[in-house]
């Protein structure tokens, strides 16, 4: 499997929030992932998104899913970020063990420590995932000349615009530059300066879309399940430092454990995911989405523990068209063992890396 690795790149680490969840009474532990007296670890730091398209992340967490499969001894620690790169960015220096992400940022951290850093462990999500603009904006043309935001540089919905528009004849640099100006911004920034007229549109996951649409009259240009074979493909899945890994492969299956358990809850109770989904964001940043706003993020979205592997090379692959990638083998990029251990413990199918 040959793709390219990203380059140019400025991605600082940005944890939004962090927030420590006791799995149990007792636990405790320092913030570098601190181990017992017997070498025992006894705190997991899961990074992850405050999107829908995490939301197995945020119901897991709500819901007690994480604390529980990690049991008293262990002291579940979360950090949120606003895109991928700062996720990697969080692997590389020992911030976090795992973390919900984007494919492209996935792939950067494999090809930055030469495989040696990241596995893929699991799917989380498909789709969720829009191009909104002005409401005078009704194709393609319109866009030239005119300002699109993305959540970061390098991240997956900035490649897939730069990507979309190369298609269509329109040209873009990293600096703001081309036909159309691609201006990378935090997500929440976007829902205002998309409201103040500052951009004309963004490339967002939800429920940014979907508040763009709501709050500031915006409208669907492009739906990025439309555009994929079957309209699959991967928006979010789980990341492990290979170290952590490597010395801990019990607390990866039980991360896995609750991972697998909350897809089934989002799958079984959805009234009661948007709840938990709800009440974790608002934790997170002091208010929560508008019933609305959650209805209609939640609908476009698909949470499967399915990798959708083909679409990550499909991902790599467009992001060395537009030029932010170079040459790297993303053959072991995956470890899907323990994932199908637990979903074969519980009758489910068995997902594969291809």
């Amino acid at each position: 499997m040959r793709v390219r690795r990203l380059r140019g790149m400025t991605a600082a680490l940005a944890v939004v929030a962090v927030t420590a969840l006791a799995a149990a009474c007792g636990g405790g532990g320092s913030g570098d992932g601190a181990s017992g007296g017997d070498g025992a670890k006894t705190e997991v730091r899961l990074g992850f998104f405050p999107n829908i398209t995490h939301s197995t992340a945020l119901v897991g967490v709500k819901k007690g899913f994480f604390a529980k499969a990690l049991g008293s001894g262990v002291t579940l620690k979360t950090a949120t970020f606003n895109a991928g790169p700062a996720a990697t960015e969080a692997i590389f220096s020992d911030a976090v063990d795992a973390t919900y992400i984007g494919p492209n940022p996935a792939i950067n951290a494999w090809s930055k420590s030469k495989g040696q850093a990241i596995k893929i462990v699991a799917g989380a999500a498909s789709g969720g995932v829009y191009l909104v603009v002005k409401p005078e904006i009704n194709g393609v043309a319109d866009l030239k000349g005119k300002k699109i935001a993305t959540p970061q540089l390098g991240n997956t919905q900035d490649v897939a615009l730069r990507y979309w528009l190369q298609e269509k004849g329109l040209k873009t640099d990293t600096k703001g530059g081309g036909d159309v100006s691609i201006v990378p911004q935090e997500n929440a920034q976007t829902l205002q300066t998309f409201a103040t007229g500052d951009i004309d549109g963004a490339w967002v996951p939800e429920p940014f879309a979907s508040r763009m649409i709501q709050e500031s009259k915006g409208k669907t240009l492009i739906t990025e399940a439309d555009l994929w074979p079957n309209k699959q493909f991967v928006i979010t899945h789980l990341i492990v430092r290979q170290e952590f890994l490597k010395e801990h492969p019990d607390l990866v299956k039980k991360l896995i454990e609750a991972h697998v358990e909350s897809n089934a809850y989002i799958e079984s109770d959805p009234a009661g995911a948007k709840e938990a989904i709800n009440a974790e964001l608002k934790d997170l940043s002091g208010k929560p989405l508008k019933d609305e706003v959650l209805e209609s993020a939640f609908k476009n979205i698909t949470f499967t523990n399915d990798p959708i592997a083909s679409s990550l090379v499909t991902s790599a692959d467009h992001a060395e068209k537009v030029g932010l990638l170079d040459p790297v083998d993303l053959n072991g990029i995956y470890d899907l063992t323990i994932l199908n251990e637990v979903l074969a413990a519980k009758g489910r199918q068995a997902v594969n890396d291809k």
